[in-house]
């Protein structure tokens, strides 16, 4: 019985894995994480596409996950609309490939707190105020596409 129960999740596992999240990605260059991290404004309302680990995905909707340059440490988050895309939580520890639009997202103080409890509580971790003193500004990409290996 759990042989069948573990070949029946590796099957779902790899279906969703040698298929694309998305639409289709469509650019033949890829833009290194560590360069948006650098110079953000240079990519701003750019199309790019990011190859790097999996270290986070959101809990409660799959709507955003976290990718990391393995080598520089330099990480970018892919978010896209509740439900377009739902990143699975076995992505975490993978591979993955993702397209879309670069953008700078600026708040108010006010908005970075509630954007932060609001996080804190999708992801079930304990929220802290303190850490967000005064405005911030953001930079991620707003997904089209992923492909995760």
């Amino acid at each position: 019985m759990k042989t069948a129960t573990a070949l029946l999740l590796a099957a779902s596992f790899c279906a969703w894995a040698a298929n694309p999240l998305g639409k289709p990605l469509t650019l033949k260059q890829q833009t290194a994480i560590a360069d948006l991290a650098a110079k953000p404004a240079d990519f701003v309302g750019r199309t790019v596409q990011v190859k790097g680990a999996v270290t986070e995905v959101c809990e409660e909707a799959g709507c955003w996950m976290k990718l990391v340059d393995p080598a520089t440490k330099a990480s970018v988050r892919i978010k896209v609309k509740d439900g377009e895309i739902v990143f699975p939580q076995e992505a975490i520890g993978r591979m993955a490939v993702a397209e879309g639009r670069f953008a700078k997202i600026e708040m108010t103080r006010e908005q970075a707190l509630a954007q932060a409890k609001h996080e804190a509580g999708a992801n079930r971790k304990k929220f802290d105020p303190a850490g967000i003193k005064g405005p911030v500004t953001l930079y991620q990409i707003q997904g089209t596409g992923a492909v995760i290996d």
